[in-house]
């Protein structure tokens, strides 16, 4: 699967409609998920696409939250994005904010695990060691349970995202939270980077 540009373009990219650390931190995040579960489910020779399809996810979120999957379409066609690229990154955003289905495994494994990241992440700022890395997932089914924390994590998305890759969210949950460790520590040295 082709993208358009390099990862290095991908970045400016990104970094052109995205100024605020939790936006970049987010993007780096999914990307770096997104980057394990191509590797875990066959998918090296596209790891790149998978990679950057999630580092692309939110491009439009920051400046036009309103038109969110929307505007994305607009701003990645006019960069040199392939067509195939422009399906995955709007189709996150599927019967939220848009009606671009996700039909392929890595639409499907993005839409699901957009949500999940920012509970994850939500949930690892609660904890003393502020990490991934010694989170349990009946920890998180307890977070995932409580409506108020996170509330801006939609629980039904995440339950549709498992549901449309024929997993359990239990699944989902451990393989999200062993993706974000296998990440957190090159993503936080990355973000840390890019506003010192």
């Amino acid at each position: 699967m082709d993208v358009g540009f390099t990862r290095k373009e991908a970045m400016s990219l990104l970094r052109k409609y995205n100024s605020e650390p939790f936006h970049i931190l987010h993007a780096l995040t999914v990307e770096g998920v997104m980057r394990w579960y191509a590797e875990k489910l066959g998918y090296m020779s596209d790891i790149e696409f998978w990679g950057i399809a999630g580092l692309l996810h939110d491009i439009d979120f920051e400046l036009y939250p309103e038109l969110h999957c929307k505007k994305a379409s607009e701003l990645l066609s006019g960069s040199g994005a392939t067509k195939e690229l422009i399906h995955a990154v709007c189709s996150h955003g599927y019967g939220l904010c848009c009606d671009v289905e996700p039909t392929h495994e890595m639409e499907k494994v993005l839409f699901a695990v957009d949500e999940l990241t920012g509970l994850i992440w939500a949930a690892a700022k609660m904890r003393p060691s502020k990490s991934v890395s010694d989170m349990e997932v009946s920890s998180l089914k307890k977070k995932f349970k409580d409506k108020r924390f996170a509330a801006g994590c939609s629980r039904e998305i995440i339950l549709s995202g498992a549901e449309k890759l024929g997993w359990t969210l239990e699944d989902l949950m451990r393989d999200t939270i062993l993706a974000m460790r296998s990440c957190e520590e090159k993503v936080n040295r990355e973000t840390e980077e890019l506003f010192v």
